[in-house]
């Protein structure tokens, strides 16, 4: 089936914005993922594409705060949500759907309560995108251009954290039976750097 052409107007306009290029990746995987997670279910495609391909804007340089002290406390969920409309229009996204792309993104956090079947999905996606495979290379690729972590041993403890709060806030059994494996991949990385790295990992 085709896309609709305002599919690929936001692809094309994100493509553009993504900085770092790599942060580019966790759109398309994220809406991969949102498919399986739905599968089954009844809800708005064109919003679950809408929202996670935007949701990330404001973390791309460009788009946040170059100041260290203000990128502490930048909301770039708020960022988004006030960005997003006039974006979605240009690309000539369905009007009446932006409210619904909005609370998408609104809570699309692990801390966020989703009241739609649209956000649940979303924010379980974006919860496995943090784990597995996936999650150690994300993580690792903020070390040094990140302000939460700049240490092996920062990044350490964040992929703990990550394991050990992320796969109980997942909401649908199908993210639940995706987290299996990706558990069991990081726990396994985790093991494998304490071991290797010991005191002197830094």
């Amino acid at each position: 089936m085709t896309a609709q052409p305002y599919r690929t107007a936001i692809e094309t306009f994100i493509a553009a914005h993504a900085n770092p290029t790599h942060k580019f990746g966790h759109q398309p995987r994220l809406y991969a993922l949102t498919q399986q997670i739905g599968a089954g279910l009844t809800y708005d495609d064109d919003v679950v594409f809408a929202a996670v391909w935007l949701h990330d804007l404001g973390v791309f340089i460009g788009h946040r705060p170059e100041d260290t002290e203000a990128l502490k406390t930048w909301d770039h969920v708020a960022y988004v949500i006030e960005k997003a409309p006039a974006i979605l229009k240009e690309a000539a996204f369905p009007e009446e759907k932006i409210p619904a792309v909005l609370e998408v993104i609104r809570t699309h956090q692990p801390q966020d309560t989703p009241a739609t079947t649209e956000a649940i999905i979303a924010r379980d996606a974006d919860i496995l995108e943090q784990l597995g495979a996936i999650g150690i290379t994300r993580t690792l690729a903020k070390l040094g251009s990140d302000t939460r972590f700049c240490t092996f041993t920062e990044a350490l403890h964040a992929l703990k954290k990550q394991l050990a709060t992320l796969p109980d806030q997942l909401r649908l059994e199908t993210s639940k039976a995706l987290a299996t494996p990706r558990k069991k991949i990081m726990q396994s990385f985790i093991d494998s750097l304490e071991a290797e790295g010991g005191e002197n990992l830094f």
